[in-house]
C-alpha cells in the first residue's frame, strides 16, 4: 500500500481540494497541518525547493508541489 503525506494549512481552498481527490477516490493520506505540526514548515521548504507554498503532496516516490485537481 503506498503511503502518501499531504502537508497543508487550514483556509487553503487547493489543500482542500487534494484532500477531496484523494479522498473520493479511496486513497488513504496523512494530513500534516504546517502551523501545527512542529518543524513541518521548515520539512515543506526542503521538499518544495525553498518555496513556501502548500499543498505539498508526497508519496509513490515522487513530490508535488500544489494541486491542481487530478
Amino acid at each position: 500500500m503506498r503511503e502518501i503525506t499531504i502537508y497543508t494549512k487550514q483556509g487553503c481552498p487547493y489543500c482542500a481540494a487534494a484532500k477531496k481527490h484523494y479522498t473520493d477516490n479511496g486513497i488513504e493520506f496523512t494530513e500534516v497541518d504546517v502551523f501545527e505540526t512542529p518543524g513541518a514548515k521548515d520539512k515543506v521548504l526542503e521538499l518544495s525547493g525553498g518555496q513556501a507554498i502548500v499543498p505539498v503532496i508526497v508519496g509513490d516516490g515522487e513530490i508535488k508541489i500544489g494541486f491542481g485537481g487530478g
